[in-house]
């Protein structure tokens, strides 16, 4: 497994969070997904032979915010 955070903006409250956090661990590979508001970021647990880190800032913009490089 491998950890990586990753910047979300756009999030602007707990409903948001819960979003990105079911966006994430939607993903196979994803073991944890821990999403924070205050800090605008997560951090995510995850296989890289199953799910790619392009994948997971993938399903964040596809819950509908961003997720700069």
């Amino acid at each position: 497994m491998v950890e990586t955070v990753i910047r979300v903006e756009g999030m602007s409250c707990g409903g948001c969070v819960n979003s990105v956090t079911a966006a994430l661990k939607s993903l196979p590979g994803v073991t944890d997904a821990n999403v924070s508001l205050d800090s605008a970021q997560a951090r995510v647990q995850y296989d890289p032979a199953t799910v790619s880190e392009q994948q997971l800032r993938e399903a964040v913009e596809e819950a509908g915010f961003d997720a700069p490089a």
